[in-house]
């Protein structure tokens, strides 16, 4: 008698990224670009990229893979960015003083990322 060996139903893992110090449009510009591909190839090209948001995006795609490793039993090599999203964030407000004793409020944006890779191996 042959049994059937269980597909495991779960063949995402995603991460969650909040409150970073960029603006949801500059983060999107980087995004865009790693959006379904292979996790290879995605750590090239943000270590290739000139941006300021690429080493957390690299950071949030390294700890999605390695918990898909450890947890899931998945290989980094059968990893595929699924989907990707922006959301902003709080925007983090601090006042500097400007002449005549007046303040100026400055206002830094947040964003939340979140990035889910997907097995493909299955």
């Amino acid at each position: 008698m042959i049994k059937k060996q269980k597909k495991n139903p779960y063949t995402e893992v995603c991460t969650l990224g909040q409150h970073i110090y960029m603006s949801a449009n500059k983060a999107r510009r980087v995004i865009n670009q790693i959006r379904g591909r292979s996790y290879e190839e995605t750590l090239m090209i943000l270590e290739l990229m000139p941006y300021r948001i690429c080493y957390p995006v690299f950071k949030l795609v390294y700890s999605a893979t390695a918990n898909a490793s450890h947890n899931m039993g998945f290989k980094e090599t059968s990893l595929v960015i699924s989907k990707t999203e922006v959301n902003e964030g709080t925007a983090v407000k601090k006042l500097k003083p400007r002449a005549r004793g007046q303040n100026y409020l400055i206002k830094r944006p947040t964003c939340h990322i979140n990035i889910i890779l997907k097995n493909i191996s299955l």
